[in-house]
């Protein structure tokens, strides 16, 4: 009897690790790290943020700006992030967190390119006339 008995909890301790295992596992969850498993390139947001026939324009101005850098700083203006603004805190219109997100801030970039150029497509055109948009 002790035997069946001592099998049966070791058996339910295995089960229990394994439940949890698979838990872990469906949950995205890797043990021993903070950052999720597969975390987007700010590139791969900006394919899902910006139209496809803008995406090119807006492409080469963050690569410009920032080589796609999402904490890029320009030291003598203070500009910040993938599409520079100028001032940062103007990018707090898109989230809470347009310091650490890049999601956040190709939003709040993509807004200033269709407001000020009506597109990406036009800021291109125009900081390539200018060297600056």
């Amino acid at each position: 009897m002790f035997r069946s008995l001592a099998a049966r909890v070791t058996t339910r301790k295995k089960s229990v690790a394994v439940t949890a295992a698979v838990l872990l596992g469906a949950s995205g969850a890797v043990l021993g790290t903070t950052a999720p498993a597969s975390a987007a390139t700010p590139q791969e947001i900006a394919r899902k943020i910006v139209p496809a026939d803008q995406f090119a324009s807006f492409s080469k101005i963050v690569e410009h700006e920032s080589h796609w850098k999402h904490t890029a700083t320009n030291p003598s203006s203070g500009a910040y992030g993938l599409v520079q603004a100028l001032p940062a805190s103007k990018m707090a219109t898109a989230g809470a967190d347009w310091k650490t997100n890049p999601a956040t801030q190709i939003k709040w970039g993509l807004d200033y390119m269709n407001d000020r150029y009506g597109s990406p497509n036009a800021a291109w055109s125009f900081w390539q006339a200018n060297g600056w948009y």
